[in-house]
């Protein structure tokens, strides 16, 4: 799928709506923007569930890292 955007004066452009809708992207959802060697990737951020943050404070260890670890997506 392809699919393109302009970049504005103040650096902002639109998710277009085709891809919007097919990945349920809504107001306030995060996009992670990540820079690798093959270029970039743009994609939304999990959604965290009551489940989720349930399982966060029963967790034992370092609240700090454990929230680190939560806004990288690997926990």
């Amino acid at each position: 799928m392809f699919d393109e955007t302009v970049i504005s004066k103040g650096y902002q452009t639109v998710v277009p709506a085709k891809i919007r809708k097919a990945h349920n992207i809504l107001p306030g959802d995060v996009l992670e923007w990540i820079d690798n060697e093959m270029g970039i990737i743009v994609q939304p951020r999990k959604k965290r569930t009551l489940k989720d943050i349930i399982g966060l404070v029963k967790a034992e260890g370092d609240a700090v890292e454990s929230k680190k670890l939560v806004q990288k997506g690997l926990k």
